[in-house]
């Protein structure tokens, strides 16, 4: 007499376990396991069945299958991102605010740099959407235009329609270090301007001009110097600074771009033999992570960079799944960070030997 042959139970070393499969082993509809696996709401399902989907699911390395999904819902759940560049810093920890998000919100995500390059941030977008990106987000990325998909630009100060902002309040932000440098006593003061390609260097430094005009702070030509170099290390600071000592022109602080620049400035007051905070005062603007560790630690302002990046994919999804009254602009707040490169004046300010 033969017999019925045993169905066979998924092996563990098999790759890739369907969801039939699945299904199979426990029993069930392969409806009941997807509606489990993809939490949908609305569907009432015992929790000692949903216990039993999720324990055989991770038993066996269940992946779902993406392309599957994207056919399925004619969506590929990926989103392009566009960055100056990939170097630790600025950029770094928003990105990494950006991919934290998508990954718990179950999306896939193109990254590309373009280096400031107009035709290759005119080109990229393009590109990523052709590979199925459903929205696209911008770093410190200048753009000219809207798109057909939902945007959002991080540091983006263009009206355009279909994208969203996401932008530190920058008078707040100089109103914070001019007030924190005149209380301390300081009345010239040098500046660093960042560079033209940097999407905050042009609402930043009229910031700055609005909030020193209030204090009566002079801000002297021969005090301000403008980077100009597309690179994201302490060298970015340290030629401008030496520029400024070599003009013999006195100064007792120094309000730096960014946390890097800061670095390099202090290094060139070091090798010109003053010190900081007793001699120049310096601020940086960012605090990325280093700041907190430099020796001396950097007074800086404080850019919630990763959770600017979560806010800016939290946006783009929320976009992405229908919500319609989206802001055209999200502000975030600024901190100042307080720590050991700031002091009073009345040092001996620049004096370079």
């Amino acid at each position: 007499m033969n017999r019925a042959k045993k169905k066979s139970s998924p092996d563990p070393r098999e790759r890739p376990v369907s969801l039939k499969i699945l299904a199979d082993y426990l029993g069930l509809c392969p409806a009941t396991v997807s509606v489990v696996l993809n939490n949908v709401p609305g569907r009432s399902i015992p929790q000692k069945t949903r216990d039993r989907v999720l324990e055989a699911a991770r038993k066996f390395n269940y992946q779902p299958s993406l392309l599957a999904r994207s056919l399925r819902k004619q969506r590929t759940f990926t989103v392009g991102v566009l960055v100056p560049e990939l170097t630790d810093g600025y950029h770094t920890m928003v990105m990494s605010g950006i991919g934290d998000h998508l990954m718990q919100e179950g999306y896939f995500y193109f990254s590309a740099h373009h280096r400031h390059k107009p035709d290759l941030v005119e080109e990229y977008p393009r590109l990523l959407l052709g590979r199925g990106a459903e929205g696209l987000i911008f770093i410190d990325t200048t753009i000219q235009h809207d798109f057909s998909v939902p945007a959002v630009a991080i540091a983006g100060h263009k009206n355009l329609k279909g994208v969203t902002n996401v932008v530190l309040d920058h008078r707040r932000a100089a109103e914070l270090i001019l007030r924190h440098l005149h209380q301390l006593g300081h009345r010239r003061i040098a500046f660093m301007r960042g560079q033209p390609f940097s999407s905050d260097s042009q609402i930043r430094w009229e910031s700055f001009v609005a909030v020193a005009k209030e204090l009566d702070l002079p801000i002297l030509p021969e005090l301000t110097v403008q980077l100009e170099r597309d690179i994201s290390s302490p060298e970015l600071g340290y030629p401008v600074v030496q520029s400024l000592l070599q003009g013999r022109q006195l100064f007792t602080a120094i309000v730096s771009f960014n946390d890097m620049a800061a670095i390099g400035a202090i290094r060139a007051l070091n090798d010109a033999n003053l010190r900081v905070p007793e001699d120049v005062s310096v601020v940086g603007f960012d605090d990325i992570q280093l700041a907190a560790y430099h020796n001396p630690r950097l007074t800086t302002i404080r850019q919630p960079l990763r959770e600017m990046g979560a806010t800016a994919s939290r946006i783009l999804l929320q976009r992405l799944q229908g919500f319609k009254n989206y802001p055209s602009e999200f502000a975030v707040a600024p901190e100042l960070m307080i720590r050991e490169t700031t002091g009073q004046a009345g040092g001996k300010g620049k004096r370079a030997k």
